[in-house]
């Protein structure tokens, strides 16, 4: 029996140019799955591998787009590197999307949007409940899904150009790194593991000095680009770096 097709919803934004800004999401049903990885190319900052537990949540079909930043902060606050409304939103540091873009585009949809935790995002990377043990998100093959230093001609690239993943989601590998909600922390794997059984709904250590990023970028090694990959920053903005909405409860799609 085939495998019911995710959610799919678009809520359309009214920018501060008064020009309409589309943008689409996918329902992600929650479950359990392994995280993290023992794989001959894991570093030990990806193991051990651990049974972990996300509810249902909704997440950008897309990487946040320069269209839809710039509808949200206006013309005057776009800083990317590389230009092109339907390219990723980068340059943009973690506390600029949580202290100014976040709390701007909640009150224009009346929704609670946030960055990912690194579980969820890893979750959605890997399909969801449906997940596979895929090296890359949709593939072991990083050229079918990803922008990456072989082929992306060492710049950005629009999205949804490459194969998505079994969810749907373009880019989770490659293109732009992709900032979470969470602190990193090198040996929290370790002890989730031996704390606890299956860890529920993880947020990450309580502080830090580095954010956590997911998924690669586009002038970088395949290596980066695994699903199980955990890259960390002290939360500058660089050309490297984008990121992707979540919700838990979309209030808009009833």
């Amino acid at each position: 029996m085939p495998n019911p097709q995710p959610r799919l919803y678009e809520q359309t934004l009214m920018g501060t140019n008064g020009q309409s800004c589309p943008f689409q999401l996918v329902e992600v049903k929650g479950g359990v799955f392994q995280m993290g990885s023992e794989d001959e190319d894991a570093y030990d900052w990806e193991k051990p591998v651990h049974p972990v537990k996300v509810s249902d949540f909704w997440i950008g079909e897309y990487v946040v787009t320069q269209a839809l930043w710039k509808a949200v902060m206006g013309e005057e606050h776009a800083p990317f590197y590389f230009q092109g409304d339907q390219r990723p939103a980068e340059r943009v540091s973690w506390e600029t999307i949580n202290e100014q873009f976040l709390p701007r585009l909640n009150e224009m949809t009346g929704e609670n949007y946030r960055l990912p935790t690194e579980a969820e995002w890893e979750y959605a990377a890997r399909g969801g409940i449906n997940h596979s043990r895929y090296k890359y998100a949709g593939s072991n093959r990083l050229k079918e899904v990803g922008w990456y230093i072989e082929n992306s001609h060492r710049e950005t690239k629009p999205v949804g150009l490459k194969k998505p993943n079994a969810l749907g989601l373009y880019d989770m590998s490659g293109n732009v790194y992709e900032w979470c909600a969470d602190w990193y922390e090198g040996s929290s794997y370790y002890q989730k593991c031996k704390d606890e059984g299956t860890v529920e709904n993880p947020t990450g250590p309580a502080q830090g000095r580095y954010r956590v990023m997911r998924g690669g970028y586009w002038d970088f090694f395949p290596w980066s680009c695994r699903v199980s990959f955990r890259g960390f920053d002290p939360q500058f903005d660089s050309g490297d770096v984008g990121f992707r909405l979540v919700v838990s409860v979309l209030q808009s799609a009833g």
